[in-house]
């Protein structure tokens, strides 16, 4: 992990997930890009080419002017955190937020994208969305979303990796485990064992048992008809510092750690969430 990218609206959830891309990139030795990407405005009448020109001049300079006093607030939760050393690099972009992520992650050669979420339910979760989720869906690379209510804890110990046991599983697992092994933390491979679950399961999760062995890391089955609900209540009961995820498309596993669900886990938890995307 070289390089991380930092999608900020500068609001004050966006500063919670500054802290925590802070400390990753304290931890790999790695760079922030600290990106705000703003729109022109819909002009709804018909001015003049000259007079609409001007009038996205003016934006794109309040723009400007705007992210260049924002950014001293970065600094000093830096400065707070005594990581005033972490590498950090600035760009502002116009542009549509989810395309203009994706091709800074090309460009730039980004490792992972860490940004701030704020949890949401029934009417406005639906109509509402969260842009972090939409984020989490769309990516190119791993995001690490950060709850608003999240507070960087310097001793993250128990590290939830929600599995299936596949072997499109395995590269977020080895992933998971170089965080867990920077963090000083354990893993915990979690599966969620439903009514109809094939028979395999077990056998591929004592083949990773056994591969694994030398690692800090455990497995463990648990019986929930929501994977949701069961995913929340083992993180909140063993105190788990970061939940991770990896997107999987409607398969075999009809329901399983779609990308629905990972919206959902997005808007519902309360701990870092980090997302592997099944490209």
């Amino acid at each position: 992990m070289k390089r991380i990218l930092f999608p900020t609206d500068f609001s004050v959830t966006s500063n919670t997930a500054f802290e925590y891309a802070l400390h990753f990139a304290d931890s790999f030795d790695a760079e922030i890009v600290i990106l705000h990407v703003y729109d022109l405005p819909i002009v709804e009448t018909a001015p003049l080419p000259d007079s609409t020109a001007e009038i996205f001049d003016i934006v794109e300079m309040n723009q400007f002017e705007s992210f260049r006093e924002q950014l001293p607030e970065l600094h000093s939760i830096a400065d707070r955190n005594q990581l005033s050393h972490v590498k950090m690099r600035n760009v502002l972009l116009y542009g549509d937020l989810l395309y203009t992520i994706n091709k800074v992650c090309k460009d730039e050669h980004i490792d992972i994208i860490v940004m701030g979420t704020k949890g949401a339910s029934g009417l406005k979760e639906t109509f509402l969305g969260s842009t972090t989720a939409s984020v989490m869906s769309n990516s190119v690379v791993p995001v690490l979303g950060i709850p608003s209510e999240a507070k960087y804890h310097h001793t993250i110990k128990d590290i939830a990796f929600a599995t299936q046991y596949s072997e499109k599983d395995t590269e977020a697992l080895r992933q998971a485990l170089d965080i867990g092994d920077k963090l000083d933390a354990r893993i915990h491979c979690v599966y969620i064992r439903g009514n109809e679950d094939a028979a395999e399961i077990d056998v591929r999760m004592e083949e990773w048992r056994s591969y694994y062995k030398e690692e800090n890391i455990d497995f463990l089955t648990l019986a929930g008809d929501d994977i949701e609900d069961t995913l929340l209540d083992f993180v909140e009961e063993r105190e788990v510092g970061l939940l991770i995820m990896r997107t999987h498309k409607r398969s075999f596993f009809e329901g399983l750690f779609h990308k629905s669900l990972t919206k959902k886990m997005a808007y519902h938890t309360k701990v870092p969430i980090l997302v592997f995307q099944d490209i």
